[in-house]
């Protein structure tokens, strides 16, 4: 299952946007560019950048995926220890997901591991998806506490894969990096 696709027009629009947004940020920086110039350099009004994204800080941040991974948690066993659910249904999740190691990905990450404003962003956007696996977890049974732990222990990894990946001079393959966060949660774990 993959997420739906802005089609035709809209699309190209949209790509546009997140194509000039990231070259300004990357050229100027994050706080020193503007929707205006952003729409400018698009083509576009700044009325329509704001039909596209909330803020300039969503270029970067944008997180479609929540639904993905919290869907794939659920469809693990729940006998399984809630730290063990979480991990696979992020592993899970990854095979569904078919855009992850483009490079728009890791100038968005890139970019926003290099700006104060967007890094306090992430860490928003983050713990929505924590909470949103926690809660997953909680209304299969487990208890509050052990929930939020596995969620968290879980996004953290996950953070330290993509700012890792993202920021490394060599590059490398996404889902690699976030296997090996995986791996070395459940290797580290002890029954």
């Amino acid at each position: 299952m993959t997420l739906p696709k802005l089609r035709g027009r809209r699309a190209r629009t949209r790509d546009r946007l997140v194509t000039h947004a990231l070259d300004l940020f990357e050229d100027n920086g994050f706080e020193q560019t503007t929707v205006g110039q952003i729409a400018a350099r698009a083509g576009v009004s700044e009325m329509t950048f704001f039909r596209y994204f909330p803020s300039k800080e969503m270029v970067v941040l944008d997180d479609p995926y929540d639904p993905v991974i919290v869907d794939a948690v659920a469809r693990q066993p729940a006998t399984l220890p809630p730290l063990i659910r979480a991990v696979r249904g992020l592993r899970a999740a990854l095979t569904q997901l078919d855009d992850l190691d483009d490079q728009t990905a890791r100038r968005r990450i890139r970019i926003a591991a290099n700006s104060p404003a967007l890094r306090g962003g992430m860490t928003r956007i983050n713990a929505a998806t924590e909470t949103a696996i926690a809660d997953r977890l909680i209304a299969d049974g487990t208890a509050s506490l052990p929930a939020r732990v596995a969620a968290a222990v879980v996004l953290a990894a996950l953070t330290c894969a993509l700012l890792d990946w993202a920021t490394s001079e060599q590059g490398g393959d996404l889902t690699l990096a976030v296997t090996t966060a995986l791996d070395t949660i459940e290797a580290g774990r002890h029954d």
